[in-house]
């Protein structure tokens, strides 16, 4: 199967993962083929966006058959390196961190959290399920060379100095859940997910768009 990932644009891109874990679902119950009405419904992007997308890997519905839940299943692996471990770090042990080391993205067998960095020392020295919780001030030291993702949850007001840090390490992409803004190099990937903004929009649109 060939295919050329820089053609597949980025908002196509960020919805893969969406598809990817409704059509394992579907392959799970033992349905091997979906039209894009189904998958529609099911994710809540209309027909017409994901016929665009299908399109992009060469997956052309076909009319009274629908995709191939298979061949869909085996692109998305590829594509998203489902056969190739991810390794993540986790700064900042509060409440938020805590929830992330417990879950641990338990339905994602290819992306874990393999070490947490805090610096309260009631948590330091311990371990949250099977993730050990080291110093903060030991991060260049002991930090995985293999890790290439980080999960920021510390205050606002630490997060570009640990994120300076961060990148001074090598590692490439951010999961930013402070409400810092964070300045990086522009070969570091940073996604900014602010709880707080996303409710005030959630809030605004129940008030002014009504379903």
């Amino acid at each position: 199967m060939e295919f050329d990932q820089t053609k597949i644009p980025q908002a196509t891109a960020k919805r893969l993962p969406l598809y990817y874990r409704f059509l394992e679902n579907l392959q799970s119950s033992g349905k091997y083929r979906v039209s894009s009405s189904e998958l529609s419904e099911a994710v809540k992007v209309d027909s017409a966006t994901i016929r665009r997308d299908f399109s992009y890997i060469g997956a052309l519905g076909k009319k009274g058959y629908g995709y191939n839940v298979n061949y869909l299943l085996s692109f998305f692996r590829k594509t998203l390196d489902q056969d190739e471990l991810t390794k993540v770090t986790l700064i900042g042990v509060g409440n938020l961190g805590t929830a992330f080391l417990h879950y641990n993205f338990q339905k994602n067998n290819n992306t874990k959290i393999e070490m947490a960095f805090d610096v309260a020392p009631e948590k330091v020295g311990t371990n949250m399920g099977t993730v050990p919780i080291y110093h903060l001030d030991d991060f260049e030291k002991i930090l995985d060379p293999e890790v290439t993702v980080a999960i920021l949850t510390v205050p606002a007001i630490a997060a570009q100095k640990i994120a300076d840090r961060i990148v001074d390490s090598g590692i490439k992409g951010i999961l930013n859940f402070t409400p810092a803004r964070l300045t990086v190099p522009e070969h570091i990937r940073v996604h900014h997910i602010d709880l707080s903004v996303e409710l005030q929009s959630l809030i605004y649109f129940l008030k002014h768009y009504p379903v």
